[in-house]
């Protein structure tokens, strides 16, 4: 059992049958030493890449922590929020439902910052349906870069979005792989 596993076994909070709930130590308040074991886990798993790609907001502590460990490689990440500066022609977009939130965003990628045979790896926090993952691998196809894997530090796998994503042929490696919950306890 790796360190992120125990940290969701003592800390994580199982919701309801579907959501379990980490904002003490993922994505409301952050714990260093659990997003560096963790970011370790991925980079193991991994070739270098060029660039790691995320979306706002909570991914992006966990991405940098990868991208850092890559050798400071840049971190890009993609929008949910429309700029003023922003005309819509010099971005990359795509629709991405939220399942917790049950919301569908549009997020951007500024087509600067994608570019032609660039390896990237997508890494974000959760990996459920794999809604996210998908709307950010539409992204890298449209700047014509290489996704050479993905990963999220958790994954509800029994929701199917690494199958979905595997299918492409994308390798997929979470360090918390959930098979379920029962009887209010996480299954690895």
């Amino acid at each position: 059992m790796n360190y992120l596993e125990e940290k969701i076994l003592t800390d994580g909070k199982i919701i309801n049958e579907d959501i379990l709930k980490v904002d003490s130590f993922l994505n409301h308040q952050i714990d260093p030493k659990t997003i560096r074991e963790t970011a370790k886990l991925i980079v193991s798993r991994f070739p270098k890449a060029d660039k790691v790609l995320t979306i706002e907001t909570s991914g992006i502590v966990i991405a940098y922590a990868v991208s850092e460990l890559m050798g400071d490689i840049p971190v890009v990440f993609a929008k949910k929020s429309k700029s003023a500066i922003n005309d819509g022609s010099n971005v990359y977009t795509a629709e991405i439902k939220s399942f917790t939130r049950n919301t569908v965003s549009t997020v951007t990628v500024d087509r600067r910052f994608i570019s032609e045979g660039e390896n990237i790896l997508i890494v974000d926090d959760f990996l459920a349906e794999g809604n996210a993952a998908l709307g950010l691998i539409d992204i890298v196809k449209q700047g014509k870069g290489n996704v050479i894997g993905m990963s999220a530090a958790i994954e509800k796998f029994f929701q199917g979005g690494h199958e979905k994503i595997e299918a492409m042929g994308i390798p997929v490696y979470c360090p918390a792989s959930i098979k379920g919950f029962k009887d209010k306890k996480v299954i690895f």
